[in-house]
Parts: structure tokens; C-alpha cells; sequence
């Protein structure tokens, strides 16, 4: 099942349950995705392309949960705190610390990284592998331990 199909089953499921915050979440996944579409010209998106889509929906909402936090709204944290935790069920699963770290190792290998002055060698690298499956912040982190 694609996963514009899969949005507009939960959407149904939603609008029968009276869910407006995962109703409302869901519409905005779609309105980007087609919005995405019509950008890039095209009348359905890749899976790459959905999953970039649903990254940068995640990303912007976790900066205003951390903008809002530092501001003391926690009317806005709590609902932002739902809308992640209903875009993360759209997204695939996540690496563990674990396998990520064993991903930036074998990345550095490939690229033959020694220092933090090729850092952006190994990120051009690794992003590709990972897209989706974790955050940038964390695979920044680790790719400096690696290479320190």
C-alpha cells in the first residue's frame, strides 16, 4: 500500500472517529505531498520523494516543539508533541544508536576519512544511506565521535 493510500484509509478512519488532531495532521501530510508534486511536475511522487516530504514535516515541526519549549508555551508543545507522534507513524523505522553507529564506521571506511577536515565527505556519503531513518543531528554526532 502506497503511502498515499495508507493517508487517505486513516483519513476515513479518522473523520469516523472524530480524531481532529490526527485528521488535521494527516490533510497537511497530503496538501504537502501534493504540493511537492506539482512542484517537482510530476502526478505521483517516488517513495523517496514522500519520504522527503515527510522528513521536512517532521524537522519543522520538532524546531518550533524545541522553539515553543524555549518560549514556555506548552499549549503549542503539547499539540506539536501529538502532531510528531502522528507523522511518526507515517515515517519508517528508525536506526538504533547501534546500527547507526556501525553505518557511519563502515561509511568513514569506504570514504577513507581520517579527520574532521573530510567530515563533509562522509556526510554526502552517508545521508543517502540513512534518509529518513534518522536524524542529521544524531548522524552529525556520531561522524565526529568516528572521527575524532
Amino acid at each position: 500500500m502506497s503511502l498515499l493510500e495508507r493517508l487517505n484509509n486513516d483519513m476515513k478512519q479518522a473523520m469516523k472517529n472524530k480524531e481532529k488532531d490526527k485528521l488535521s495532521v494527516i490533510r497537511m501530510i497530503k496538501a504537502s505531498i501534493q504540493n511537492e508534486a506539482i512542484k517537482l511536475g510530476v502526478s505521483e511522487l517516488s517513495d523517496a520523494d514522500e519520504l522527503t516530504v515527510l522528513s521536512r514535516e517532521l524537522k519543522q515541526r520538532k524546531d518550533s516543539l524545541h522553539e515553543f519549549d524555549k518560549a514556555g508555551r506548552e499549549d503549542l508543545v503539547e499539540k506539536l508533541r501529538t502532531e510528531i507522534a502522528i507523522v511518526e507513524l507515517y515515517m519508517p523505522k528508525q536506526l538504533s544508536e547501534e546500527e547507526l553507529s556501525e553505518i557511519v564506521k563502515e561509511t568513514i571506511a569506504e570514504v577513507g576519512a581520517k579527520s574532521k577536515t573530510e567530515m563533509g565527505k562522509v556526510m554526502a556519503a552517508i545521508m543517502p544511506k540513512v534518509k529518513g531513518k534518522a536524524d542529521g543531528s544524531l548522524v552529525n554526532k556520531f561522524v565526529q565521535q568516528h572521527l575524532s
